[in-house]
């Protein structure tokens, strides 16, 4: 290759690892204002819920900011989607928050280095993920766990923020009914004034999602909050303000931890990654098809590695797509990733020149912002929906709400994980099969239970599998011919094994069918098949099968049946 093909081959690779350098090329200077304003509009929410979620970590609330900060100065470069914002949530901080006490021994500032070390293994996980390509795999979650996780999520953030909406103090530990326990045996110690601050924060948020949808109500609610405790003395009334937020920048550094640490986090970090990866595709493709582009999934793999290993050597915590911040982003006019820019760097000014002023915030305003944050989360309406349309799968989204309820969240995530394979593998291992009549008329045979007026050949048997034969289902697909074969009697003298459903096989699909074959011919029937599409021929030649007169192109089920009748053997 010339020195300009290299040139332009490795110029071509930065361009598809930094989308940045492809969209800033031709990016319409129109765009600009419309990204500024969406800049300013999702940093005035990622500023208290940033607070709010340091607090669900339980660490330091700056670790929200620097969080937010280092990761959107680095995620636009990397990022496919136009619109996503990236943060940390309220998810990945309870689930960080509830797993790192034990390994910390108490010590706060091991407690932070280990949520920063968590969220560089988060980092090299995603750009692992990305080398292989692994885009496609975050589908594996499936869609029924995770409504059953984050609405099991929203409970258990409810009762660790309760206790300060009420202003008394919260349980340190267990799962979510010690938590509750605590909470309705605590009511006696209620602090009114705190109480009607934290009711009125959130009158305040819920009129303002009605009436000013998609404006940064958080952020008006939050400097009221620090006026009215100025104004009205709150802290003489036992409201328990945020304190002090340091104010400058961390020294960028790796936390000071050692290699039994890292072995420790690999299943909190392998949880936070999951959370992050299915969190920010599922919002990426979600804008991407409302504004016609196209999303490379994969890409964002490296978003996520850019912005956690910035995270993580700023003294944040494990960060990822933000599903409410990046609805306020998109609503507010966002056009391009630069308003994500924009937005880290009024978090930036506020570090450097501003933090000393959300002293006075007090706690039962953050708390009531994250109460109604967590709403989202609480997916009553798509539980609803799972029980009308299959129990099985509104049992599994219960079995994973339950699971974090009663286990906590790195447990409740595994679950789901765990839920997901099994759902998959269920759903895999009993494909729907079905015996196939002629419709009449015609020479297409269809699904005789479907469709009863279908006319049924007396001595054939014409038979579907509507997946891939593989070495998990194999037995299933055995099972249900033999149980149509029984049904049938003694009067078909021809099985025909329709594969226009079946994309490929492995070598234990391919074993099947012979095996169906030589059984069959043993009991004096004729065994053929029909519609074996191209790869799958490839791939039952390849295994050897036996009969190759069933291996030509484009042999129909009349075709197999009218041969058979002819007593032909073409092929054999």
């Amino acid at each position: 290759m010339s020195t300009d093909g290299r040139a332009a081959s490795s110029a071509g690779w930065l361009e598809r690892s930094i989308p940045a350098i492809g969209w800033l090329r031709g990016y319409d200077v129109s765009q600009l204002r419309p990204d500024i304003v969406a800049g300013i509009t999702l940093a005035a929410y990622l500023l208290p819920a940033s607070l709010g979620d340091a607090s669900l970590a339980n660490l330091p609330l700056e670790a929200g900011l620097y969080a937010c900060l280092f990761s959107g100065l680095v995620f636009w470069l990397f990022c496919s989607s136009r619109q996503t914002s990236i943060t940390v949530t309220s998810a990945i901080s309870l689930l960080v928050g509830a797993s790192l006490g034990d390994l910390a021994g108490g010590d706060p500032m091991r407690f932070w280095g280990l949520a920063s070390l968590t969220a560089l293994i988060v980092a090299a996980m995603s750009f692992i993920a990305w080398l292989v390509r692994a885009g496609s795999l975050i589908n594996f979650v499936s869609e029924t766990v995770l409504v059953g996780f984050k609405s099991g999520v929203a409970l258990y953030l409810a009762s660790t923020q309760l206790p300060k909406l009420f202003g008394f103090g919260g349980s340190h530990g267990g799962d979510f009914w010690s938590r509750m326990h605590h909470f309705f045996t605590s009511l006696g110690a209620t602090n009114k004034v705190a109480l009607v601050l934290g009711l009125a924060a959130l009158a305040a948020l819920a009129l303002g999602k009605k009436f000013l949808a998609n404006r940064p109500v958080a952020f008006f609610v939050v400097v009221l909050g620090i006026a009215a405790s100025a104004l009205l003395g709150l802290g003489d009334h036992g409201v328990k303000m945020l304190g002090e937020v340091p104010q400058g920048l961390p020294t960028p550094a790796l936390p000071g931890v050692t290699l039994a640490d890292i072995n420790e986090l690999l299943p909190l970090a392998m949880a936070c990654f999951l959370l992050a990866a299915v969190e920010t595709a599922a919002i990426g493709r979600m804008f991407a098809q409302k504004h016609g582009y196209r999303l490379d999934s994969n890409q964002e793999f490296l978003g996520l590695a850019a912005a956690n290993l910035a995270s993580g050597l700023g003294r944040g915590y494990p960060v990822s797509g933000g599903m409410s911040q990046s609805l306020v982003n998109e609503s507010a006019g966002a056009k391009s990733p630069l308003s994500g820019l924009v937005a880290a760097g009024i978090i930036l000014l506020v570090v450097l020149f501003f933090s000393g002023l959300l002293r006075d915030l007090p706690q039962p305003v953050l708390a009531a912002i994250v109460l109604f944050a967590v709403t989202s989360l609480f997916k009553l309406e798509a539980l609803k929906r799972l029980w009308r349309f299959n129990r099985g799968e509104f049992l599994v989204a219960m079995a994973a709400l339950m699971g974090v309820l009663g286990s906590g969240l790195l447990r409740g995530v595994l679950i789901g994980v765990v839920l997901s394979i099994l759902l998959l593998l269920r759903r895999g291992s009993t494909p729907h099969t079905a015996e196939l009549g002629r419709v009449p008329g015609t020479d297409y045979f269809a699904d005789l239970l479907r469709h009863p007026d279908n006319e049924r050949l007396p001595d054939v048997l014409v038979f579907r599998a509507d997946s891939s034969l593989l070495y998990f289902n194999v037995d299933f697909v055995k099972d249900r011919l033999d149980e149509s074969l029984a049904a049938r009697g003694d009067g078909v003298k021809l099985i025909v094994f329709y594969l226009g459903t079946t994309p490929n096989v492995d070598l234990a699909g391919a074993d099947l069918l012979e095996e169906l074959r030589h059984a069959s011919e043993q009991r004096g029937v004729s065994f053929r098949l029909a519609e074996a599409r191209g790869n799958l021929r490839e791939a039952l030649q390849r295994a050897g099968y036996g009969r190759t007169g069933d291996l030509v192109a484009h042999r129909t089920v009349t075709d197999v049946i009218n041969e058979w009748r002819a007593g032909g053997r073409a092929g054999e």
